[in-house]
Order: structure tokens, then sequence, then C-alpha cells
């Protein structure tokens, strides 16, 4: 008696679809790559040629007004830290407070209407925030603070940004908190602890990854924003150095804004241009750093279940 084996290899059509679609991923993938690869390689072309053009003492010159050939990088690095921190004591206990009442507190369908409204927050543009920051923020929170703040200042640009990324946050640390496993939950509650201990003392130790990974993540998009700290802490023509959150200044990605708006970008000194690929430069390692730390924090602190 013979037995003949069954054909296992499934349907030929099948399989061609599977390589098809492989195929598309592997594109799309490469093609990614390939895309930011070549935006490194116009910045590091651009930046050398701006390099090449400057004393290397004016990168330390008193302010930054890179039409008048002064680019003292302290400036605008120190303006976006300020602005950036700003932004993470507004977003940080916001979004730690969103997210731990949606994760831990909120009714099931109250957290269906909430976090669609929470996530619509972020669909805001961030111009409108700008505006925001300038008309309402700056008069109503910085001058009852700050009598002598200014119009534009970095303080309303950072309460704006901080707004603008509690989603980010939100929903990134919601996420970590709603994938700690029930079991530790209710070992907590078999244990006597009220909800408040098991918040504090078990979901949060036990998402701790995946909360730092979120701080990380709005921190980035807090040093790229733009729109925001152009219109609310000036869109000048340079700025000088100061550590006052109650005036204007220039961060990175406004310096690149106020210098590229119009027929502005070719007047000036000859390598006021290059600058723009040379601060390009410069914000890509500072966001190229913050998402290679989060990587690193959620691989030293995940933990499975």
């Amino acid at each position: 008696m013979t037995t003949t084996t069954p054909d296992l290899t499934g349907d030929p059509a099948r399989h061609r679809k599977e390589r098809r679609v492989k195929m598309v991923m592997l594109a799309a993938g490469v093609l990614t790559i390939v895309v930011s690869i070549a935006i490194v390689l116009s910045l590091l072309s651009e930046a050398i040629s701006f390099l090449t053009q400057i004393d290397l003492g004016q990168l330390w010159a008193k302010g930054w007004f890179p039409r008048r050939g002064r680019f003292d990088l302290r400036t605008i690095i120190v303006h976006t830290l300020l602005v950036t921190a700003v932004a993470m004591v507004v977003a940080v206990p916001l979004g730690m407070g969103a997210a731990t009442y949606l994760s831990e507190y909120a009714p099931r369908t109250v957290r269906r209407v909430l976090k669609p409204l929470l996530e619509v927050l972020a669909g805001i543009p961030s111009v409108v925030l700008g505006f925001f920051a300038l008309t309402w923020i700056t008069p109503n929170v910085m001058r009852r603070i700050w009598e002598d703040t200014e119009l534009f200042n970095m303080g309303a640009a950072g309460i704006a940004v901080g707004i603008l990324i509690v989603p980010l946050i939100a929903s990134v640390a919601e996420d970590a908190m709603r994938a700690v496993p029930d079991a530790l939950r209710e070992a907590s509650y078999g244990l006597g602890a009220r909800r408040r201990h098991t918040t504090l003392r078990v979901v949060l130790p036990a998402a701790i990854s995946g909360i730092t990974a979120g701080f990380i993540l709005g921190a980035s998009r807090a040093v790229g924003e733009t729109m925001i700290v152009a219109i609310a802490a000036g869109a000048s023509g340079g700025s000088l150095l100061t550590f006052k959150i109650t005036e204007g200044g220039q961060t990175m990605t406004g310096a690149m804004a106020s210098l590229a708006i119009g027929s502005d970008q070719i007047a000036g000194v000859g390598a006021a241009f290059q600058s723009l690929f040379f601060v390009g430069l410069l914000l890509f390692v500072f966001t190229l750093i913050l998402n290679v730390a989060s990587e690193r924090v959620i691989r030293r602190f995940r933990e499975r279940y």
C-alpha cells in the first residue's frame, strides 16, 4: 500500500502575494534609510562649507546675529534648553496626571471619551498655540508672576510647547501603565494595599521604562518645535545670550525659521545662509541623542512578564 505525502507548501498565489508584500516593505525601509542618509549628507556638506568660511571664534561671539557674522552657539543652545525645560515642567505633571487617571481610575466609558479628546490636543496647529502664548499666556500668566516680562519671552513659548507635548507624554505613559499585567494589581490589592499605593508602588515602577521613554520623546519634540518659539519667543534677526525666561530669545529652530524666511535668507554676510545647515545638523544630533537615549532606557529598564 502506497501512501502519498500531502502538499504542505500552500497556495502558490498566496506565496507570490506574500513575496510582493515583503518586497514592498523592504523597499519602504530601504527608502527611509536612503532619505535619512541624503538629508545628513546635505546638511554635513553645507555645514563644512559654513565652518570653512568663518573664523571659529565667531562661534563664541557676543550673541546670535548671523547676518552680522556673529554665530554664538551658546545663545541658541541655552535658549533651546530653557524653553525645553519650561515645557517639561508643564507637560510632565499634566501628562502623568492624565495618564494615571486614564489607566488606573477612569471607568471604561469615561476613558473612551477622554482619550480621544486628549489626543485631539495634539492636532492643534502649533501656529495657533504660538499666538495663544503671545496673546494670552504672556499677559495672563507670565506678567502676573513677573511684571517686567517682555511681550516676546521664552517662558510663554515654553508653556505653549508644554501644552503641545502633553498628549504625547500622556499617551506613551498611559500605554506603558496599561501594559502592566493585572495580576500585579490584584496581588497588591490582595495584600490590602489601596489604589493609590498600588499605583505609586506597583504600577509606576513596573512601567518606568515606557514612562521615561515618553519623557525623552516629549523633550525631543520640544527641542524640535519651530512655530511656537518663532512666534512667542521672538522671531527677530538675532538675540543676545540670556538666562531669563521673561526675555525673548532664539532657539535653534527659531533661529533657522527667522533666517530662512523670505528673501532675507541671502542677506548679510556670505556664511549666513550656510549657518542654517550647521544649526540643522546640530539639531539633528540633539534629537538623535535623545532618541538613542530613549531606546537605551527602554532596553535597560524594560520588565518582561
